[in-house]
């Protein structure tokens, strides 16, 4: 796992901040059509399949229908409606084709110019340029693109694209799609656009409440070194400074280097983790480096006296019920998806919650995660305590020094301009020619992150992907590379995927989880791209171990995070007290089902610590499918040309998931192929350890 992605994919969140209305699936009402009766909705279809022939029925069907579906008193008469499908329907395949390059090119224009706006506006709340000022957040929280869809509606555009590109289902792409050319899909996107129409106002609040919770995350620091143990001491550098969950996680992962307080910081950063959760967390100590904290007491003290500290108010679930409250608003206009999980999922992922949640459940159900964590305990030399879900043993850097890859990355990366300029030569390094590197690098840009890092991708061929990385005092720290060459494979990813798709219209993955898993695969090969990678017998072994191992964690995280949205949607007039409470009774339920049998410790809410959370809502899913796509893409890539089959499969564009997997590595998403390389690698292991 990466310690970001809080802003990324930001290509999607755009996407769907642009049209906050679409969705991949709509369903027709069956008793009305709204102000259209469904009668002259028929009427309209027979007229036009009589006049073009039998040969057009489903797409007719299909395209007024759902023109029908959306039409509002206020778009004009039922004669209206009955003419503008009479006059706009293009039955010539020729005038069809021409009809669809126009929308497309209009559409890059403006969804490119909007990204571009967005992108520009939240620059300050984004990028480490110091303090931000109340109208950086004014500014960062307006959508420029809240209006454009009913906007669209309004001038018809939306019902031309309707009526002639219609949408098909989830099942209909997955049961046709595979018999479908590159244009027919690209036609199926195209009526993927307009599905609902959410009033304007709906998708401003969103955006505002979405800055809101993304600014308090970005601003969530601990300083660590003002930290103190029970013995009044500190035991980290003075000008450590890290960010939740991302930073404290990471930096507990550090610490299995074997160094002689290691465990204590582990234990530290687990307390003050709990501490977050919980929200007894001191609100002084955030992002204050004027006082010092125990976060085992949770005293704190200023000028060497203990000072009154009481607790954060709760803000952590004010954020999450903010939320879910601004997403629910939208459900009365979303009638494919008439709750924000449904849209999430069936139409984000388009995989369902149920078919995710038993994806999940049968990994961190599986047997052989007991021997891991046998294993693991036999490495430490000691039992398991619930921060362990992080060890970061199985990598292959776990026998360098983090100070020395610490100095390394410095050396190589003191700003973000000698980031930048190194791009070619990385991809150099991951099997490109030195033109095609070229190529790719030079539409991404580095900029220094004020939080973890993310990536922001273009939506405009002329325009470039944002890679932004925290770059710390003094240079990049091996931690700031590793996320960066994560953040470094959603740029490449974004930018196979918009130039080198065949049809605009088909830019992009299936869904967030497909550019997380091209990411993973740079982010583990983040010591070969700093020069340090050596051969090691033992490497595919230790490399399944440690997806699966980082897979179980994510997965009960995600687990945590759809129990909790469940939850909010049976009590939607809950307060942030009982939202508090049934959070941690959540992580603890799921911990307890599925990792006390491996840890041994029950009831720990650990699971419940992630940021995304609280600011991207369902977001979390999309990793451990991530994991396991990387996993069989890696699977896939042995014995090939890494560079030539990334271009390849990337350039498929946004296929449905299980189309994508068909073409990209031959099967579908799937637990067995890990799950069955980890049990190999438990004996090998423990055999070389």
């Amino acid at each position: 796992m990466i310690p970001m992605k809080h802003r990324c994919l930001i290509m999607t969140i755009v996407a769907g901040m642009l049209l906050a209305g679409c969705a991949r699936d709509i369903k027709q009402n069956e008793t009305t059509m709204d102000s259209i009766p469904r009668a002259t909705a028929q009427a309209v279809i027979n007229e036009l399949i009589d006049q073009h022939g039998h040969d057009h029925a489903e797409r007719i069907q299909k395209g007024v229908g759902q023109v029908a579906a959306l039409w509002r008193l206020d778009d004009g008469t039922t004669e209206d409606f009955a003419d503008f499908c009479r006059t706009h329907y293009k039955a010539d395949d020729a005038q069809r084709k021409d009809l669809f390059n126009t929308l497309s090119r209009n559409y890059e224009y403006i969804w490119g110019h909007l990204n571009q706006m967005s992108l520009e506006l939240t620059k300050p709340l984004h990028l480490d340029r110091g303090p931000i000022q109340p109208v950086d957040i004014l500014f960062g929280s307006y959508s420029p693109g809240a209006h454009l869809a009913e906007d669209f509606f309004k001038n018809k555009i939306a019902f031309l694209t309707i009526l002639n590109f219609p949408f098909y289902t989830l099942d209909e792409k997955n049961e046709v799609g595979a018999d479908w050319g590159r244009l027919q899909w690209a036609y199926a996107r195209m009526g993927d656009i307009y599905t609902a129409r959410v009033p304007a106002k709906i998708n401003q609040h969103m955006s505002r409440v979405s800055t809101d919770a993304d600014n308090y995350v970005s601003e969530y620091n601990i300083i660590m070194g003002q930290l103190l143990n029970d013995e009044g001491k500190t035991l980290f550098p003075d000008n450590l400074r890290l960010i939740t969950h991302w930073g404290l996680r990471d930096e507990l992962k550090a610490n299995y280097d074997g160094s002689p307080e290691g465990l204590a910081k582990q234990r530290m950063i687990y307390q003050v983790m709990q501490r977050i959760i919980d929200q007894s967390i001191p609100k002084k100590v955030i992002n204050n480096p004027d006082v010092q904290w125990n976060p085992f007491t949770n005293k704190v003290h200023r000028d060497g006296e203990v000072a009154d500290a009481p607790g954060e108010p709760l803000t952590r679930y004010r954020h999450l019920l903010d939320n879910y409250h601004a997403r629910k608003q939208a459900d009365p206009y979303s009638p494919s998806y008439p709750t924000y999980i449904e849209r999430a999922f069936e139409q984000g992922l388009e995989l369902g919650m149920e078919e995710v949640e038993a994806l999940f459940t049968e990994l961190v159900s599986d047997p052989v995660l007991k021997d891991v964590g046998q294993l693991i305990r036999k490495r430490l030399g000691r039992d398991l305590e619930p921060f362990d879900i992080w060890y970061d043993g199985f990598k292959a850097r776990s026998g360098i020094p983090e100070a020395e890859l610490d100095r390394i990355a410095r050396e190589k990366y003191p700003d973000a301009e000698a980031l930048e300029k190194d791009l070619p030569n990385l991809l150099v390094t991951l099997g490109y020619d030195r033109s095609r590197a070229k190529e790719i690098a030079s539409r991404i840009v580095v900029e220094g992150a004020r939080g973890a890092g993310h990536a922001w991708g273009a939506q405009m061929r002329s325009q470039y992907s944002h890679l932004r990385t925290r770059i710390a005092n003094g240079g990049m720290t091996y931690n700031g590379f590793n996320i960066a060459a994560h953040e470094f494979g959603h740029n490449v990813e974004q930018t196979i995927s918009l130039h080198d798709v065949d049809y605009y219209m088909l830019n992009g993955v299936p869904n967030t989880a497909f550019t997380e898993a091209l990411a993973f695969i740079f982010q583990v090969r983040d010591l070969k791209l700093l020069g340090l990678d050596a051969e090691d017998l033992m490497r595919d072994h230790l490399n399944a171990l440690d997806i699966l191992w980082g897979t179980y964690e994510i997965m009960g995280v995600s687990l945590v995070d759809m129990a909790v949205w469940r939850w909010m949607y049976e009590n939607p007039d809950a307060t942030p007290q009982q939202l508090k409470k049934e959070t941690m009774r959540i992580a603890m339920n799921v911990w307890n089902d599925y990792f006390a049998p491996v840890f041994g410790v029950d009831d720990s809410p650990i699971l419940a610590v992630y940021s995304h959370m609280i600011s991207y809502p369902l977001y979390l899913s999309a990793y451990p499918l991530g994991h396991l796509i990387e996993f069989q893409i890696e699977q896939h890539l042995r014995g090939k040309n890494m560079a030539g089959e990334i271009d390849r499969m990337f350039s498929l564009g946004n296929l449905t998931p299980r189309q994508w997997m068909q073409e990209a590595v031959g099967g579908p998403i799937s637990n067995e192929p890990l799950l069955k390389a980890a049990a190999e690698a438990v004996e090998k292991v423990a055999k070389g350890s």
